[in-house]
């Protein structure tokens, strides 16, 4: 599965399910962990869960791909959906704040999402 392809299927999810503020950060060059980090926002517990089951879903459904791994789904506050090469991260307000993912992986270069969400 081309990678591009799982990109844009997770941010055009996530912008389906109304996630805010979202964020591709490129981290391969810092960590062999994952090639990108996708970083977004859910205003409440069922909005996040919404969103990472709308995630599933549509990559399921598009690419044929189940997730390797989910963390945090039954809190709610900060869900992490594992595809290998690429890690979701859906957080609530607070904990996104208090994480401050883009800060920590400063040095990562931003994806431009904005042709991923404008090809619908």
């Amino acid at each position: 599965m081309a990678e591009a392809t799982l990109l844009e299927t997770i941010v055009k999810a996530i912008d389906d399910k109304k996630g805010s503020d979202i964020q591709v950060l490129d981290i391969h060059e810092q960590t062999g962990i994952a090639d990108y980090f996708v970083i977004c926002t859910g205003n409440s517990r069922p909005q996040t869960k919404a969103i990472a089951d709308f995630v599933e879903l549509k990559v399921e459904e598009t690419l044929g791909e189940k997730v390797l791994r989910t963390e945090g789904y039954q809190e709610g506050n900060w869900v992490l959906l594992d595809y290998s090469s690429i890690i979701v991260q859906i957080f609530q307000p607070e904990e996104r704040a208090y994480y401050n993912l883009e800060k920590l992986w400063g040095n990562s270069p931003l994806v431009d999402i904005s042709k991923m969400i404008e090809a619908e």
